[in-house]
């Protein structure tokens, strides 16, 4: 509907101005954002994982610290007979006899209490009874200091039984050592800052050699692009063979095109000037008739035969100048069809003849090409066996050797049982430039159109006896294509 097509196309523009326009044209710097996104990503998941990996560790080494107090607490711990602690003389650490100080200890009891002298004036979490041997570790838990602010600690605790002694009852006990959470923040600031110092530094070395690294890898695009410019101003024929491997099929392509542009200019050229070439006795010869003077009657008979002869020239120069040039980069086309269709024909010109044509056409054979010179190619080739066969034409399609990324080349053959070309006459009938009224043997014209459109496809023509029919035998060979 109309409505829709105006809608969509400038929704279509609109997405295109929106997405696109922000997306660098530069290789080197589309690789170098997405090099820099990924280290950056890289950096960051890699920092991430030292940082959980050092918390992970500088808690476990907190808990042990704290344990190996609580292990020396019991070591040196004493009770009196009312089951009372009795304090150190010594503590594990000075810091539990000052205030405030940040290590604190608490051993609690059944019924009973004691802390280290640390610990006066804090409001510190309540402390369980822990079972025998049983240990806990947590925090960060909330105290309030002496100042009165607040604060947060982590927390080790194991249980133990004191055995009986003198009449007294063993008993419980568990021991708890707590330390100022902000011990273990500023160990886990200071390892952060450096780290992110060093992953920043490394991050910048590797993004300077990532640079130098594509500067060296997009080394090879920048002497194509070199060589390119070198064509475009004529310092060069084409472009080198010394180039890496991933670019050679571009660097191939752009020498196979820049050939085959100069030699469609060549067969304009030649086309023009044989053109040139041709009409020149025509005219001599209607130009030595008027200076002759010859009458009406005579110079008109003339004129006709000589308009007759520029016509066939000028016909012929225009089939070949229409039928060499081509595609380079064609889509297959098949050979049955268009084969088909040019048999017909012939037959129903050749009725009289009662020539039959046989096909031996594989199905995988391609013509990678116009489907105008493949039409030239085959129906100048049949009708030439047409008109030579006394009863029998064959056809035969193969597709050619082919190797990797390679489009295939084709092998396309026609066999005739007439008389066949003496060996010795093959060479003057694909003779370059001979004129409709010199060739022998009767193959006329569309032998010269054949042999171009071979050449202009890089192919071989060969013509021999054939040794299935008898007669002659035309073998087009083009080669596997980029």
């Amino acid at each position: 509907m109309p409505s829709g097509k105006g809608v969509d196309k400038p929704t279509r523009t609109a997405g295109r101005a929106r997405f696109g326009g922000w997306r660098p044209r530069s290789l080197r710097t589309r690789q170098l954002l997405a090099a820099s996104l990924g280290l950056v990503a890289f950096l960051a998941l890699a920092g991430y994982a030292l940082d959980r990996a050092f918390v992970s560790t500088a808690e476990q080494n907190q808990r042990q610290r704290l344990r190996s107090y609580a292990l020396a607490y019991t070591e040196k711990l004493d009770f009196d007979r009312a089951g009372e602690v009795i304090p150190l003389d010594v503590p594990p650490d000075p810091r539990l006899d000052m205030l405030d100080s940040g290590l604190y200890a608490e051993v609690v009891l059944p019924k009973s209490y004691w802390s280290s002298t640390s610990t006066l004036g804090l409001v510190l979490p309540d402390s369980p009874l822990l079972g025998p041997m049983e240990e806990l570790f947590e925090g960060p838990l909330p105290i309030t200091r002496l100042n009165g602010e607040s604060s947060t600690v982590y927390r080790y605790g194991i249980g133990f039984v004191w055995p009986a002694r003198r009449n007294n009852p063993e008993f419980p006990y568990t021991i708890y050592v707590l330390e100022d959470a902000q011990v273990l923040r500023s160990q886990v600031r200071v390892f952060r800052g450096a780290l992110w110092v060093y992953l920043g530094s490394a991050g910048l070395i590797l993004l300077l050699l990532q640079m130098l690294v594509l500067r060296w890898s997009l080394r090879p695009l920048k002497y194509v692009v070199s060589e390119l410019t070198r064509v475009q101003r004529g310092e060069a024929s084409g472009m080198s063979e010394r180039h890496p491997r991933e670019l050679e099929p571009l660097t191939e392509s752009i020498n196979a095109f820049i050939e085959s542009e100069r030699e469609n200019l060549d067969r304009q050229r030649n086309t023009l000037a044989d053109l040139a070439h041709s009409l020149k006795t025509p005219l001599a010869v209607l130009r030595t008739q008027l200076d002759a003077g010859v009458d009406s009657e005579a110079l008109r008979e003339e004129l006709d035969i000589q308009l007759k002869r520029m016509n066939n020239l000028v016909s012929y120069q225009l089939a070949r100048a229409a039928t060499s040039g081509h595609k380079l980069f064609a889509a297959p086309v098949p050979i049955e069809p268009h084969a088909d269709e040019i048999v017909r024909g012939l037959e129903k010109v050749y009725a009289a003849k009662g020539v039959l044509c046989e096909f031996d056409i594989d199905p995988k054979a391609r013509f990678h090409g116009e489907p105008g010179d493949l039409q030239e190619l085959m129906g100048n080739l049949l009708e030439n066996a047409f008109k030579w066969a006394r009863s029998r034409v064959l056809l035969t399609a193969r597709p050619g050797a082919a190797a990797a990324n390679r489009r295939a080349g084709l092998l396309l053959a026609v066999d005739d049982d007439g008389p066949g070309i003496a060996e010795e006459d093959v060479a003057h009938i694909l003779q370059r430039g001979v004129r409709g009224d010199e060739r022998v043997q009767g193959h006329g014209i569309g032998l010269a159109i054949v042999q171009d459109l071979v050449r202009g496809y890089r192919g071989e023509l060969h013509v021999r006896r054939s040794e299935e029919l008898g007669g002659a035998r035309f073998e087009v060979k083009l080669p596997q294509g980029l």
